[in-house]
């Protein structure tokens, strides 16, 4: 439990004020002691660990792949894209209108045409982000549940999750994003609670575990928690306070004073890096929201995607950024004609792209693998209303970076994009193809201490093969 106080409470009995007290018991950054941090599963072998890091942009709600990546111009009204479509840089290749920045990128992506979830409802995210594997946990996890909880030598959490409330904490206040379904996406299954993800706005495990008491005002004020924490460290510097703990829990105050906090300070950022990324223009969030299906939509991708580039610079080796409201069946909990797809899709497409170009301004773009798909596609005729439902035969999927072959645009659907006419890619490619980029799998397979339903369900996949 971390606590820190407000200064008007009185001095405690060990004599000093509770401003100044910070109280670590057990710090939910994957449910582990803070004394256990850097010690955890230190024994497991590192050859098998490629310098590679995932962040996955998981489109809640079921974003359409006709609108996205596979418009069908040449199909009749009621199957081609409502958004119509745009030229990329790829010879005969078409986006939907919506991602004109992406279409300018593509030599730098990879879309896959011929992918489908096979899955058809909300509740079972997993179906991608875990492949259904038997641990029935998300690919976050799994990666956490083999390389430990914490990077050992930066003392950030190794797997994370980024719901738009990382950016801002009030929207737990006009939205109802704790849902039951959002916590199989961050949940760790049967691996337990000690690798589920480090959820900085306070979600999943983190809130029973981690405790910050402040007034609302001055927590919701980021730079007042970073004064408390920056004097603490001042204090603990003065008083040699670090010369009487063990190296482990010395690395566990770090990981408060330092890592963590700094990695998700945007204003450690520059000016321009923050207005390349900035979304809030592009809609309006509050009239996003007068929709039911769109309650947990906002502007906020941008900077979730920035904390996540933070977050993986610093040490983060998955993170999983979620974008909802892509449940788009014109049904008066979402506007008729899919009205909001268009401005959501751009969000996309500007927050996308912006990361993309940060990474090769970086020289990260071989180290960070982007994934960006949901748990669902679209049906390929289009409602009485306009919209589209629930389907799993084809979902969108983008990918881009970590040392795989970009610049193509891998299988295609039928001519309604109603079913994949080349070999079909499933969420078990998908996870394989992750997997591989994050380990090599051949050492993966001699770690003796991993349960065998875990090495089944991360070495045995096959990897989309035009990537690798």
């Amino acid at each position: 439990m971390l606590r820190i106080l407000g200064s008007s409470s009185a001095s405690s009995c060990a004599g000093r004020t509770r401003r100044e007290f910070l109280r670590v018991g057990s710090l939910a950054l994957g449910g582990l002691a803070l004394s256990d941090i850097g010690s955890a599963r230190a024994s497991t072998p590192r050859a098998m660990l490629k310098d590679r890091a995932v962040v996955m942009l998981f489109l809640q709600g079921g974003p359409s792949h006709i609108e996205f990546f596979d418009p069908k111009m040449e199909a009749a009204e009621e199957f081609r894209s409502v958004t119509g479509e745009i030229p990329t840089k790829l010879p005969g290749i078409t986006f939907g209108s919506s991602f004109p920045q992406l279409a300018a990128r593509t030599d730098r992506i990879a879309v896959v045409r011929s992918f489908g979830s096979l899955n058809t409802d909300h509740q079972n995210y997993l179906s991608v982000a875990g492949a259904r594997n038997p641990m029935n946990a998300g690919m976050g996890p799994i990666y956490s549940r083999i390389v430990g909880a914490m990077n050992t030598k930066t003392g950030m959490p190794s797997n994370a999750f980024l719901p738009p409330e990382a950016v801002d904490p009030q929207l737990k206040l006009k939205s109802n994003f704790e849902t039951q379904s959002m916590q199989s996406l961050r949940g760790a299954g049967s691996l337990g609670a000690a690798y589920t993800p480090f959820d900085p706005s306070g979600g999943g495990e983190l809130r029973k575990n981690l405790e910050m008491l402040l007034p609302r005002e001055r927590f919701d004020h980021r730079k007042e928690l970073l004064g408390e924490l920056d004097g603490l460290r001042r204090r603990l510097d003065r008083t040699h306070a670090f010369e009487a703990i063990d190296s482990y829990q010395q690395q566990a105050y770090e990981v408060i004073l330092r890592g963590v906090v700094q990695a998700l300070d945007l204003t450690k950022e520059d000016k321009a890096t923050l207005a390349r990324y900035d979304t809030t223009r592009i809609f309006n969030q509050d009239e996003h929201q007068k929709w039911g299906d769109m309650r947990r939509t906002t502007n906020l991708l941008g900077k979730q995607m920035l904390l996540a580039r933070r977050l993986v610079e610093a040490g983060c080796g998955f993170v999983t950024v979620c974008d909802a409201g892509w449940d788009m069946h014109a049904n008066g909990n979402s506007p008729k004609q899919m009205a909001l797809l268009d401005p959501m899709a751009r969000q996309v497409d500007h927050a996308v792209a912006a990361f993309l170009d940060d990474l090769r301004d970086r020289g990260l773009s071989d180290k960070v693998l982007l994934v960006v798909t949901g748990e669902m596609g679209r049906t390929p005729r289009i409602n009485k209303n306009g919209g589209r439902d629930h389907y799993g035969e084809l979902t969108p999927l983008l990918l881009a970076g970590g040392g795989l072959r970009m610049g193509q645009v891998i299988g295609k659907s039928d001519r309604t994009a109603s079913k994949p006419a080349t070999e079909r890619y499933t969420p078990q490619n998908l996870m394989a193809t992750v997997m591989s980029t994050l380990f090599d799998i051949g050492e993966l397979r001699l770690v003796s201490d991993l349960p065998s339903s875990l090495l089944r369900a991360t070495t045995e996949g096959k990897p989309i093969s035009e990537l690798v």
